[in-house]
């Protein structure tokens, strides 16, 4: 199978933008409230239109934009965190979830002896539409609803490292002190539960199986198992059987 670059957004609501808007730093971002990291001020920013409104409280709860009827929030990550809120929420009011994903990023070492930042190098780490599906495993039950839609920004970020022996090994004991956006990549829209199935590449057999997924996206059976049960849950594809040890899916015929 040729594999599937889901950075390339398929048919439907995908658009690129136009124009890459070049974000400010969090000191020169006029809607940072002190308790927001660079990267969520800095979207918010982005994503704000005139006639907004900023930090509203509806139903007990600060939202960070209300657009008409729309309520928006952004979440950098742990989907978890938010859940109660969109429960709340999601009972009488139409809620947008906008997720970034770092396409490219940027790690910037820091100091904590001089607090200079140094080392500047793109990360060989390249993010993907795929990696939402870590995110959304927390709440694919939520659709049901029918108020809740998804809006993936592929973004370019920088992320500053402090070198202070207390972070992941995985970073040799660097703690990530900030992300910065960039820029804004491309956007991606998911009004409906269905839109996700945009997501699963054309050349997929039927019945597909989580190994034949990860080998057309490239990416991780690991990953592909994220992907099959967030759109079970969602109620957008089925599990109709087995094919030795391995599930196998399909489309469903009875989404609504």
């Amino acid at each position: 199978m040729v594999a599937h670059a889901l950075g390339t957004f398929l048919s439907g609501e995908a658009h690129t933008v136009s124009k890459m808007r070049q974000i400010s730093t969090l000191k020169d971002n006029a809607f940072s409230s002190g308790r927001e990291s660079s990267l969520h001020s800095a979207i918010k920013n982005w994503y704000f239109l005139e006639g907004d409104k900023l930090e509203a409280k509806v139903d007990d709860f600060i939202v960070d934009i209300v657009r008409g009827d729309l309520l928006i929030e952004i979440q950098i990550a742990n989907f978890s965190a938010i859940k109660p809120k969109l429960l709340r929420l999601l009972n009488e009011h139409k809620v947008r979830l906008v997720y970034p994903i770092p396409k490219e990023k940027w790690i910037i070492h820091r100091s904590t002896v001089t607090g200079e930042a140094s080392g500047k190098r793109r990360s060989p780490k390249k993010g993907r539409l795929s990696d939402l599906f870590s995110e959304l495993i927390r709440i694919p039950t939520l659709f049901s609803k029918g108020n809740l839609s998804v809006e993936v920004l592929m973004i370019e970020a920088e992320e500053v490292w402090c070198n202070d022996g207390r972070g992941s090994w995985r970073r040799k004991g660097a703690s990530i002190e900030d992300r910065k956006l960039i820029r804004v990549l491309e956007r991606r829209i998911f009004e409906h539960k269905t839109d996700f199935l945009k997501v699963l590449p054309k050349d997929l057999p039927d019945p597909f199986s989580n190994r034949n997924l990860a080998k057309s996206l490239g990416i991780s059976v690991n990953q592909s198992r994220k992907m099959t049960y967030s759109l079970r849950k969602m109620g957008t594809i089925t599990h109709v059987g087995k094919n030795g040890n391995q599930m196998l899916f399909a489309r469903s015929s009875t989404v609504f």
